[in-house]
Formats: structure tokens, C-alpha cells, sequence
């Protein structure tokens, strides 16, 4: 489950970043929609890692190093 919810944080946001390019190149860099949904980008972002930090500190989450 936990792993679910952080691959559909990650899938929103990286559609939020392509979202942001596309408003870019189809409204030419001056819109509001491009700046819409980079903010929603960093705010899911920002939420992401404080749920994980929480996860973390509630022992749901089990950090390990790259090496296992």
C-alpha cells in the first residue's frame, strides 16, 4: 500500500511537470495555467516528502541505504 501511494505521488507529479511544459510551448511561456501546475508540481512534491518524513518518524517507513 505504502508504495502504491508514493508511485501515484510520483505520477502525478511528473504528469504536473508535463503539464507545465506543454502550457509553456503551447501558450508561448505567458500563462497562468503553466504556473498552475508547477505550483501543484512543488506543493505535491513538498507533501510527499513530509508524509514519507512522517512515515519515517511513525516507524511505517523503513529507510535502508543504497546497498541494502
Amino acid at each position: 500500500m505504502k508504495t502504491l501511494i508514493v508511485t501515484g505521488f510520483l505520477a502525478v507529479i511528473v504528469y504536473n511537470l508535463g503539464a507545465g511544459l506543454y502550457f509553456m510551448l503551447a501558450d508561448k511561456g505567458g500563462s497562468a495555467r503553466m504556473v498552475r501546475a508547477l505550483t501543484r508540481r512543488i506543493v505535491l512534491s513538498v507533501a510527499l516528502m513530509l508524509l514519507l518524513l512522517a512515515g519515517i518518524a511513525a516507524g511505517l517507513v523503513q529507510p535502508h541505504g543504497v546497498s541494502g
